[in-house]
């Protein structure tokens, strides 16, 4: 884990949250504002008393306001949970063949994501955008791309969060409860919803527990593949002995569970760690857009003034991204082009929501993304449908259209000829797409122009992540 530099890792995360708050002092503050550079070289925003605002500045702030965007605040962590969490984050332990790691698809390296449309999981080899898939243990072949774009992780420990997964499968909170496919097996004291999504990649079989049979990278047997799928306690249970078999697991578990037994630990407090590291590494509210908001009129451009503008305005990009997370975690139909293995028993289709709750009204439909540092999570949508923002962006000038003509070429050329073209399938996108988007027309322009504003999203903080990934973890594999 880097033993020697954890107290740094812990002081800079510390330093780094405090000056996340600074841009984030609400909306149409108007107050003055003026730049310092502190000791450590770092631009901070200091305010200087009110003062006028521009019309088009007040005008804008309003438009903003209306879209719910309020003030964040970074949640508290403990330092000895974010360190466990660290470890248990880059640690192929926690899957059966020892060979993928929660931080393989969520590399800060790759801004949190893989850069991949869809990630390769267990049987894989190397990282990032250049990772390649394995051929399987049993003569399957080569193994196929997971179903779904692997999401970037920034900003997910917020109490707003209510939902995870592109299907919202797992949903809720630490005070209400939570949703999962586990049902009553989900065992109690997870933190937030966060925590509670990572209890199930670990019981994937393609993205971390591997296939019956299998042998991990030690040529050992995968006794965790052996496990039922519908038994998740033992399969929670499996990971925990694995890990708690290791001196220095126990001895971390120990000091960020100093009042619980170790017989009495389970799986739910690796997810508590894991979620208290995200948090804590990927927490952060510094973007131009956001000294923007709390009144420093020249932190956007007038290119990025007018992005903002149509985003809060015509184009109605704020009907669904909305709020602080520019999201507002509903289900929606955006016509977005079949890709990849599909997913459950409608492969190789994908009918995202439906799946979880039956609902025909909800096929194809996937949760509204985050924006937060979108210029930084290429490829977009749930299935990585675009690679550039531009792309992405003028979709939405026509989504049946674009979807009429989608051409796969950009694709990475493994994911190429996976594309459903079948005029049914596209006929029966286009009749889900949510009714409010047929109307949004965008000329080029108006794409530049949103585009430029989708960049001032992001935080300066996350553009370099070095330094977040361990040089080492305790069971003593690969970190890569």
């Amino acid at each position: 884990m880097r033993i020697a530099s954890i107290s740094h890792f812990l002081c800079v995360l510390s330093v780094l949250a405090s000056a996340t708050l600074v841009g984030c002092g609400g909306v149409g503050g108007g107050g003055g504002t003026s730049s310092t550079t502190g000791t450590d070289g770092d631009s901070a925003v200091v305010q200087n008393g009110p003062a006028a605002q521009a019309p088009e500045d007040a005008a804008l702030r309003a438009r903003i306001a209306d879209a719910s965007f309020t003030v964040l605040s970074v949640p508290a962590t403990s330092p000895p949970l974010v360190v466990l969490g660290r470890a248990l984050m880059f640690d192929k332990i926690l899957s059966g063949n020892r060979d993928v790691a929660c931080a393989t698809c969520h590399d800060p390296d790759t801004h949190t994501g893989d850069g991949l449309s869809l990630s390769i999981g267990t049987g894989g080899t190397g990282g990032g955008a250049a990772r390649q898939q394995g051929t399987g243990q049993h003569g399957q072949g080569t193994l196929p791309f997971i179903a779904r774009n692997a999401p970037d992780l920034f900003n997910r420990g917020l109490p707003q969060w209510r939902t995870m997964f592109w299907d919202s499968r797992v949903s809720g909170s630490a005070a209400n409860g939570f949703d999962t496919p586990a049902g009553n097996a989900l065992p109690g004291g997870l933190d937030s919803v966060l925590a509670a999504q990572a209890m199930f990649p670990v019981m994937n079989r393609a993205e971390m527990r591997g296939e019956v049979g299998d042998v991990d990278v030690n040529g050992q047997a995968n006794e965790l593949a052996l496990i039922d799928d519908s038994d998740e306690a033992a399969i929670w249970q499996g990971i925990m002995a694995r890990v708690l078999g290791i001196p220095e697991y126990r001895d971390l578990f120990a000091a960020a569970y100093p009042g619980v037994a170790q017989a009495d630990l389970g799986f739910q407090h690796a997810a508590n760690a894991i979620a208290a590291f995200e948090t804590a590494a990927f927490t952060g509210f510094s973007s131009p857009f956001d000294r923007y908001v709390a009144g420093e009129d020249n932190a956007l451009n007038a290119q990025e003034k007018r992005g903002a503008t149509l985003f809060f305005g015509r184009a109605r990009c704020a009907d669904c991204h909305s709020g602080p997370l520019l999201t507002d975690q509903a289900s929606h139909s955006v016509g977005m082009a079949q890709i990849g293995p599909g997913h459950g028993t409608e492969a190789p289709q994908d009918f995202g929501r439906e799946a979880e709750t039956g609902n025909a009204n909800q096929r194809y439909a996937f949760r509204t993304a985050p924006l937060r540092n979108v210029a930084l999570t290429a490829p977009y949508f749930h299935d990585g449908a675009f690679t550039t923002l531009e792309a992405a962006v003028r979709h939405y000038d026509n989504p049946a259209q674009s979807l009429a003509s989608f051409n796969p070429a950009p694709l990475d050329d493994r994911l190429e000829n996976t594309f459903l073209s079948d005029g049914a399938i596209i006929a029966a996108i286009q009749d889900s797409i949510d009714r409010r988007l047929p109307g949004i027309r965008l000329n080029n322009q108006d794409v530049a122009d949103l585009a430029a504003f989708l960049r001032a999203l992001t935080d300066p903080r996350f553009e370099d992540q070095s330094g977040v990934e361990p040089d080492r973890v305790p069971s003593g594999l690969p970190v890569d």
